[in-house]
């Protein structure tokens, strides 16, 4: 495999286990900067701001200063500027529809009777039924329904925990309107990505759904790593991966090779 211009990386999986480094990633991703390689990092967690995201690579040696690219990032883009927005999320929502020239708003405000243009929905552990009667009643008035991801689950140290998706589906159902996602492996972010990046890149992830979908849309390489969700029992995959390896440290070692 040639020497691409960019490798985009995965983070759950591929630099980290939870809170936990997987061996060699930081050194892997400093070997990818030494060789002239382009090293950004493309996550679907909707939760911390880019600067959270960027302090915790930071935290396991890697430097990721304006390197990270989100999916809330990636649903600001499907956001007229000026336009008011319920966030039915996070900080990292509010920080990109922030950045987007967008004016935030909060469940209480369009409860009160505020009007949105949009409705995007991020990852928030204190979502309920009145906020889903809440964004629910805002799509059907006609509010554009952006999702910044639908992974229906998320790792947690006690095992699988309902993620973004699991938030989604509750308001698609109630709405009757089925969103635009942004994140992984969808347009937008392909589009976010390729933006930055150009053409000629490898996506590495430890998923062939979201990631090897990602490198697909994208019209990249896939690099598969064996450290997360997917093992060696799982192969092939669909889409295929153009490069398999144990973890980051060794896919990089062949990539260099």
């Amino acid at each position: 495999m040639p020497l691409p211009a960019a490798v985009a990386l995965d983070l759950d999986g591929v630099v980290w286990r939870a809170d936990v480094a997987i061996p060699g990633a930081a050194e892997a991703v400093g070997r990818l900067r030494d060789a002239a390689v382009e090293v950004v990092f493309v996550t679907n967690n909707a939760g911390p701001t880019v600067a959270e995201q960027e302090a915790k690579l930071a935290a396991f040696g890697v430097d990721a200063a304006g390197a990270v690219l989100s999916s809330p990032m990636a649903a600001a883009g499907l956001l007229e500027p000026g336009s008011a927005v319920l966030v039915a999320g996070g900080p990292g929502v509010v920080e990109a529809v922030v950045g987007a020239r967008c004016v935030p708003r909060s469940y209480d405000e369009v409860d009160a009777g505020m009007e949105v243009d949009a409705v995007v929905v991020g990852f928030h552990q204190d979502f309920d039924w009145q906020r889903m009667r809440i964004a629910s009643a805002a799509v059907r008035r006609g509010a554009r329904f952006v999702a910044t991801n639908t992974d229906a689950t998320y790792p947690a140290a006690e095992g699988l925990v309902p993620g973004n998706g699991s938030i989604v589906a509750g308001i698609a159902t109630a709405a009757g309107v089925d969103p635009v996602v942004a994140g992984k492996p969808h347009g937008p972010m392909a589009r976010l990505l390729v933006g930055r990046c150009g053409a000629g890149g490898v996506v590495v992830g430890d998923r062939a759904d979201t990631d090897g979908a990602l490198a697909a849309a994208c019209g990249w390489r896939f690099g598969l790593v064996l450290s997360g969700v997917t093992s060696a029992a799982d192969l092939p995959t669909d889409p295929p991966a153009d490069l398999v390896a144990g973890d980051l440290a060794a896919l990089v070692g062949d990539l260099l090779g």
